[in-house]
């Protein structure tokens, strides 16, 4: 999500927003234009499992707010796709399900696990199949912080951390059910690596693409091509592709090496562009050097198609029903699907509110206990209805 932070946070902060409008088209694919205000959207709800439902309806209520004084509307239908649906009925979520996901404009989602539950079958049911159906190829998460005080690093202030992963969401070994042979000494586990070019292509232009809109211009390809061959065509493809933008600085960082750097220098890093594994460790890193996992959202896109936004924490059961999770990834989540469907000053207003209440400290923090659910969306809101 955009945030803004210390020196020139306004600027900071309209350039993340920025980076969802690149959401809307890829190479001249179909785009969402810029929506007047009296529009109406269709937004499917899934609170899910654990403090999903919970982080959603706070977020609920400051979208009830932007819309007000915005003058724009949705029209909601909650779905009740959870892990403990499963436990009770063995219900699946079905590819047909996930097929009527495509009436809709937007998702709006909350989390998936239940401790009871068979461990990742409803997360590949649902999340997997959300990603993987409705080919939302692009995973945009922002790594920005929202104030020196939730910053860890020592030496590093909010102003240091303002960078963009492009990850890669529907290829690679990520959510691959594999196979596994044998028995006792001789059990094998193995599961394919599989990149292909098209989809290898599609992320690398997007990305560098939204990295000619990026304040430094610099994108960084992340892999492990070194020690994971079948990795050179993604080194291939991004220098081809580099060719075409001539304005746009590129390098090459192995994994291990690009996590040390987001720890010792992260402001050396612009925008990253990497495969759907490295991703999804990298960008939990990010969270953390801005505060955690509950200060983060992202965006799960199909340009110009229904796509999905969620908080990037999980179901964390263990504070299901006690109001004392965070909403601040969820109410970020919104922030950007705002922005993705036109509604810029809604979106700008949002992280306005949340950035303003951790640095004026009416937010307390991003972590779960440090205050109720309830009090910071209402805070939020307020702020928002202005």
């Amino acid at each position: 999500m955009g945030l803004g932070h210390g020196h020139g946070g306004a600027a900071v902060k309209h350039r993340a927003l920025k980076l969802v409008r690149r959401l809307r088209h890829v190479n001249g694919s179909a785009r969402i234009a810029d929506i007047p205000m009296g529009s109406s959207f269709r937004l499917a709800v899934i609170g899910g499992d654990g403090i999903g439902p919970e982080v959603t309806r706070a977020a609920l209520r400051v979208l009830d707010a932007a819309e007000r004084r915005f003058g724009f509307s949705t029209v909601r239908e909650e779905l009740g796709w959870s892990s403990a649906r499963y436990v009770e009925s063995t219900s699946r979520i079905t590819p047909e399900d996930i097929d009527g996901l495509r009436a809709f404009d937007v998702i709006l989602f909350g989390a998936i696990g239940d401790p009871r539950a068979a461990r990742g079958v409803v997360e590949r049911d649902v999340i997997l199949g959300m990603r993987r159906r409705l080919d939302l190829y692009v995973n945009l998460r922002p790594v920005v912080a929202y104030d020196d005080r939730l910053v860890p690093l020592k030496g590093k202030r909010a102003a240091d951390i303002d960078l963009v992963v492009v990850r890669e969401n529907t290829e690679d070994v990520y959510g691959q059910t594999g196979w596994v042979t044998g028995r006792g000494k001789d059990e094998v586990a193995g599961v394919p690596m599989r990149f292909t070019r098209p989809g290898i292509e599609r992320v690398v232009r997007y990305a560098f693409e939204l990295a000619r809109t990026r304040p430094e211009r610099h994108l960084t390809l992340v892999d492990k091509a070194n020690a994971i061959p079948v990795q050179e065509l993604w080194r291939r493809i991004f220098d081809e592709i580099g060719e075409e933008f001539g304005d746009v600085t590129r390098d090459a960082m192995y994994v291990d090496a690009a996590c040390m750097w987001l720890v010792l220098r992260p402001e050396q890093f612009d925008t990253i562009v990497t495969t759907n594994l490295f991703g999804d460790i990298i960008t939990d890193l990010g969270a953390a050097i801005c505060g955690g996992l509950g200060v983060a959202a992202s965006g799960n896109i199909n340009p110009g198609n229904v796509s999905m936004f969620e908080p990037v924490h999980g179901s964390a059961p263990k504070y299901a029903g006690k109001g004392v999770a965070s909403p601040v990834g969820s109410i970020g989540a919104v922030a950007l699907m705002l922005e993705y469907l036109g509604q810029s000053d809604a979106s700008r207003a949002i992280e306005d509110a949340v950035r303003d209440g951790l640095r004026g400290g009416r937010i307390k923090g991003v972590e779960a206990g440090s205050q109720k659910t309830d009090e910071v969306a209402n805070i939020i809101a307020m702020a928002v209805a202005g």
